[in-house]
């Protein structure tokens, strides 16, 4: 079925689109093959942001969308086959890395932010426990980011938070993620996400220049 409304599937079934269709590149899908992944930071995110659906490359994941920008204009899924009316390429340089003060940034999208190990641990913990566990996630999570892309981070990162639960639906079952603002004295580009599952659109954040918001 052929349809001119906007994608309403989510984006792990954008990510499984093009991950059949440009199987070849391996930073669509970080597939390895015999069941064996690539467990790096993603450099290419699928996300919903504005009801719009976005692909995402940091890095060598720019070259990739660039090379396959204009190897499709249908994109089909589950069963829905969807008419690209109009796409547009935006190449942007970002800032990352220590900054001299704290930056204020909002989720975008749940941050899945608990293992079951660490949701066991965040279960039995009291409030002040429960916002230390989530700051040293958060920090491991920029660290992890700041590793894969080579970047030597030679200061304490700092971070305060505002977060609230919220219910991720995540491979047919429901989990805690987080919804909310934090603070960092880390600039991080705008919508690359945080967390686990980052290349299927969680944990997407962006930059609150207004800090009333």
């Amino acid at each position: 079925m052929e349809s001119d409304q906007p994608i309403r599937e989510d984006p792990a079934k954008l990510r499984g689109f093009f991950a059949n269709k440009f199987s070849n590149y391996l930073f669509l899908h970080n597939h390895l093959g015999k069941n064996k992944f690539l467990y790096q930071y993603p450099r290419i995110q699928y996300k919903t942001i504005d009801y719009k659906k976005v692909v995402l490359g940091l890095a060598e994941g720019v070259n990739v969308l660039q090379n396959i920008y204009n190897q499709y204009d249908k994109i089909t899924l589950g069963g829905n086959s969807y008419q690209i009316f109009s796409k547009e390429i935006i190449v942007k340089e970002e800032d990352f890395g220590i900054a001299p003060e704290n930056i204020k940034y909002k989720f975008l999208t749940p941050w899945f932010a608990l293992n079951e190990e660490n949701y066991q641990k965040y279960k039995n913990y009291s409030y002040s426990e429960r916002t230390d566990q989530l700051k040293s996630i958060l920090i491991r999570n920029i660290m992890a980011i700041a590793k894969t892309f080579q970047y030597f981070v030679d200061s304490k990162i700092i971070v305060n938070t505002r977060l609230k639960e919220t219910s991720i639906k995540f491979k047919e079952e429901y989990i805690i993620g987080f919804l909310g603002t934090f603070q960092v004295n880390f600039n991080l580009p705008d919508y690359i996400g945080l967390g686990k599952s980052v290349s299927r659109g969680f944990g997407t954040i962006k930059r609150i220049n207004n800090q009333k918001e």
